[in-house]
């Protein structure tokens, strides 16, 4: 080829690159799956199931817009113990294989709770697999005497049921003799017995330490004490006593030790006989509630193998601290100890739960679904290690706890138990669980589980088989049939949170050893964002980073061991990121600190607030460790930025900062088809009609709206997108900077507003206890205040229908606002479905030409189960029938003199239609 061939083919070949980066982006929802759908943890009350029943609650699942169900077996339905089937019985298994089959067939997805209730545990659980706990009593000898007194630890007795109260002499030994457990609702369970003896050490003044556990039989120790004073300390080894809280018929027993190998896999042989003979490859994940072993009396903190399992980790024997390890001597060893001792706790749970279990699951081709938190280890690694992190809460910082450990590690999904407490029973709105939901997919999860359904037979009478800590996302309850709108918008969100990459900007380091070096009220420290954490400086650093609009993962030391550098950004696993933020710590491992040298020196911002760290954590090679990492802090000093404050440290690394936080607005950032993507609420108070600032630039932008399923091109500046969202609106955007092919998204300003203000036809169609009469009303208010007894204590929808002009001069196009709604609405305009409407802002845009000279108006107003339940609870009707648990509040106002929920007090809740209704013309909106 020669050399003027060679240059046409280039300028071609340039051409041609050109075309390509200015042609259009085609861009449209991604594709809804049974994934990208809500799901649903499902309770089998006493597993109480049938075929039938099972096959008519999917199939309503399916309707309504769920994509998969999450098994989780519980307490029964008192009157129905016949219909009661063992959990892991030959019938139960049959099934859970026809919800497989029903569920394949309906293109639902299943998962299972790796056992009933919570935490994992069994009456085939005996005393060598519960948790143990540890118990100390100490003696004194000076030179010459020996101890006269016996060695014995005799375990008080003590039983905690969540029911009626339950003497220990009503309780037989061992827990799976006793045939009444769904009655007793055992929560924790102490036998009196004598403890056996872990060890016997003593201590002198002048740092000598003997091990004396060999000269102590039948509790009478055979040793003289040599010159000095000793303190003796001898450890015993308890039975904690936790028991499987909301267990299912023979699902009651003792918790496992999760810190013993051999122990979960006595757990797992049940399930794999269980399962021999079936088919589970439809399957798809084992699932873990949260880590709830130590919400009893005393902490499980011992296991059988801990003295070996703390030396191998640590590289010293723990025998020869145990004051410092018990907080009987004060001073930085101690701190130390008890730093070793809980890592040695967090390895424990790590590999003899976390990894065992993951490892079972793959013989049946399933993955694992976990909730850490609570968990007496560091729970950025715990969610790490498994397939779907899940977690529950109210605060984005905690949601971050999982989504993190997703993002830095490349995890497709996280996920949510979603709407638990959310109020009092049956005072949820549809408005309420989409702002729960909303939460965790700007915190980063992108697979949200409702919590939950309970199964309750067609035949049952009204409200069903109930949960006590639901939303009850079930067919009974007043909004099912505007469910679907909910949970189609979740959908559209979820098909592009699924289907993106993370793209936050900083990593903030979470110092675990600080939280290890905090003595609190036992051994373990469990991580959840409570107690100490609410002090702690990622608390008060992450809330700052929030508030400012930075976007961010947390990262722990193992993890930052497996980041890499390329092109001065640092590079995990599922991200790359600008800078990451050491908050003020005080310990920090010499290997922690040499990576971030490392990151350092090849061009990563390295920041720290306040202070570097100030020493190691750990006993072991302490002085070493500490001359490491002394000389680490000299070299970074000339490569890391530290400052007193964040918005110095940001301001030097001018990290990309949403702005848009401050108008009230909250987001999630992610990255899709090589673009930036957006999640934006308006949780303000305040309509956003302006332009709103895109950190990452919006050269061309792409507006969805989830709820309604419109789109199209946005109007952009250069650096903000256009955007009109009522309180509680939210949408999606897509910028980039090649051109958008498509429609352009429709913008208007308000003109004239009119009020509709005809008389309404108000029939009741749908709900109970009776249909209250029909009538006319001149105008709107709440249905309680009709003058019919049935309407304040009805339960259900009512259509509202009326009729009115279309104005004058025509507009290019109008805005419904329905006004105040009590609770959802299904809006009908001349015989023909608009939209369904959820709140908080009830208002919805039609073209003009829907509009005809006259016009029907009609809505289908749902209200919540609450103001039936009053009429139940003043009737003296009964629902609460529930074993173990029966049936709490949420608050304490409704809590009866029996402890148990009740709603006779209330006063009857606003239901229906009140208004105004309005007509708002709407104009194209121009820009320059």
């Amino acid at each position: 080829m020669t050399r003027l061939q060679h240059i046409i083919l280039f300028v071609l070949l340039l051409l041609a690159s050109c075309t390509e980066r200015e042609k259009p982006l085609a861009i449209d929802w991604p594709e809804v799956t049974a994934e990208t759908k809500p799901w649903t943890r499902w309770w089998w009350h006493g597993s109480a199931v049938t075929k039938e029943g099972i096959t008519s609650e999917l199939e309503s699942f399916k309707e309504v817009g769920f994509g998969g169900v999450e098994i989780t077996p519980i307490f029964g339905v008192k009157g129905q113990e016949d219909q009661f089937i063992d959990f892991l019985s030959e019938e139960w298994v049959d099934m859970l294989v026809h919800t497989l089959e029903e569920a394949e067939r309906l293109g639902l997805g299943v998962d299972m709770a790796t056992g009933t209730g919570w935490p994992f545990g069994g009456p085939w659980i005996g005393e060598n697999e519960a948790p143990r706990n540890v118990l100390h009593k100490t003696y004194v000898l000076k030179s010459g005497q020996s101890l006269k007194e016996k060695i014995q630890y005799i375990q008080q007795p003590m039983v905690r049921a969540v029911g009626d109260p339950v003497g220990i002499d009503q309780i037989k030994f061992p827990i799976a003799a006793n045939d009444n457990l769904q009655e007793l609702a055992l929560d924790q369970v102490k036998f009196e017995k004598e403890l056996p003896l872990i060890c016997l050490m003593a201590y002198d003044q002048a740092g000598n330490t003997l091990n004396l556990t060999d000269r102590v039989k039948n509790g009478k120790l055979d040793w003289t004490a040599p010159d000095g004073e000793w303190q003796l300390y001898a450890l015993f080894m308890g039975w904690h006593g936790k028991m499987v809280e909301r267990a299912a018929p023979a699902g009651e027993g003792n918790v496992i030790d999760h810190f013993s190998k051999s122990a979960i896999q006595v757990y797992f042989s049940k399930f794999d006989s269980a399962f021999k003979d079936c088919d589970l490859g439809t399957l798809r994940a084992f699932f873990n509630d949260s880590y709830e072993v130590d919400d009893a009396r005393g902490q499980a903190d011992w296991t059988p193998e801990m003295f070996d399992a703390f030396q191998q980790l640590n590289g010293y024997d723990l025998r020869g601290y145990l004051p410092e390890l018990l907080g009987q001597r004060e001073g930085e060893t101690s701190k130390r100890v008890l730093m070793d001792y809980r890592a040695t706790v967090e390895q424990l749970i790590s590999e003899n739960f976390t990894n065992e279990w993951k490892s079972w699951s793959r013989q049946y081709d399933a993955i694992i679904r976990n909730q850490a938190h609570g968990s007496p280890a560091n729970i950025l690694d715990l969610y790490a290690q498994v397939d779907i992190p899940e977690t529950e809460g109210t605060e984005i910082l905690k949601i971050k706890f999982a989504s993190s450990a997703a993002n830095v590690n490349g995890k497709r999904l996280s996920s949510s138990e979603s709407a638990t407490w959310l109020n009092d029973h049956f005072q949820s709105s549809l408005a309420d669980i989409r702002k729960n939901l909303e939460r965790y997919l700007l915190g980063g999860v992108n697979h949200v589980f409702y919590h939950g359904t309970a199964y309750s037979p067609d035949d049952e009478v009204w409200p069903g088989w109930l949960f006590y800590a639901a939303i009850h996302a079930n067919d009974r309850n007043t909004w099912w049939d505007d469910f679907s709108k909910l949970n189609e918008y979740i959908a559209r969100i979820q098909s592009f949170m699924q289907n993106s990459q993370p793209d936050n900007d900083v990593l903030v380091y979470f110092p675990v050893y600080d939280r290890y070096a905090e003595r609190g009220h036992g051994l373990l420290e469990h991580f959840d964002i409570r107690g100490n954490f609410y002090k702690s400086q990622v608390k008060l650093l992450g809330d700052t980073l929030l508030e400012k609009g930075v976007a961010f993962d947390l990262i722990s030391d193992k993890q930052i061991a497996n980041l890499k550098v390329d092109a001065n950004q640092i590079v995990s696993q599922g991200n790359a990121y600008q800078a990451i933020l050491i908050p003020k710590t005080t310990y920090i491992p010499v290997a922690t600190m040499r990576k971030l040298l490392e990151s350092a020196n090849a061009g990563v911002k390295v920041l720290f607030h306040g202070d570097m760290p100030k020493d190691v954590p750990g006993l072991n090679d302490l002085e070493k460790r500490q001359q490491e990492l002394l000389s680490l802090k000299e070299k970074m000093g000339a490569t890391a930025a530290v400052a007193s404050s964040l918005e110095e440290l940001l301001t030097v690394v001018q990290l990309p900062v949403e702005s848009m936080t401050q108008l009230g607005l909250q987001f999630n950032r992610k990255k899709y088809e090589g673009n930036t993507l957006y999640l934006i609420a308006n949780w303000g108070e305040e309509r956003i009609d302006q332009w709103v600032p895109m950190a990452k630039g919006a050269a061309h932008a792409y507006l969805f709206d989830p709820m309604t399923g419109e789109k199209g091109i946005a109007q952009t500046n250069g650096q903000s997108v256009y955007l009109q969202l009522a309180p509680g609106e939210s949408c999606l955007v897509v910028c980039a900077e090649t051109p958008f092919e498509g429609n352009s998204f429709s913008y208007y300003t308000e003109g004239e507003t009119q009020k509709i203000k005809g008389e309404w036809e108000v029939v009741f169609t749908k709900g109970g206890p009776d249909l209250p009469e029909s009538r006319t009303l001149s105008s709107l208010s709440s249905w309680t205040k009709f003058e019919d007894v049935k309407a304040s204590r009805f339960s259900g929808t009512a259509t509202y229908t009326t009729t009115f002009e279309k104005p004058a001069e025509k507009a290019a196009a109008y805005q419904i606002r329905l006004g105040k709604v009590h609770e959802s609405a299904q809006v009908y305009l001349n015989g023909a479905y608009l939209e369904t409407l959820i709140g908080p802002v009830y208002e919805l845009t039609i073209p003009s030409e829907k509009l005809k000279e006259t016009n029907e108006l009609k809505v289908l107003v749902s209200n919540l189960m609450a103001n039936r339940i009053k009429h139940m609870d003043e009737s003296g009707q009964t629902y609460q029938r529930f074993y173990n648990i029966n049936f709490p509040a949420h608050d304490a106002e409704n809590r009866g003199e029996d402890k148990l929920f009740h709603a006779d007090h209330w006063e009857a809740q606003p239901s229906g239609l009140l208004g105004p209704v309005e007509l708002v013309e709407l104009e194209e909106k121009t820009f320059n």
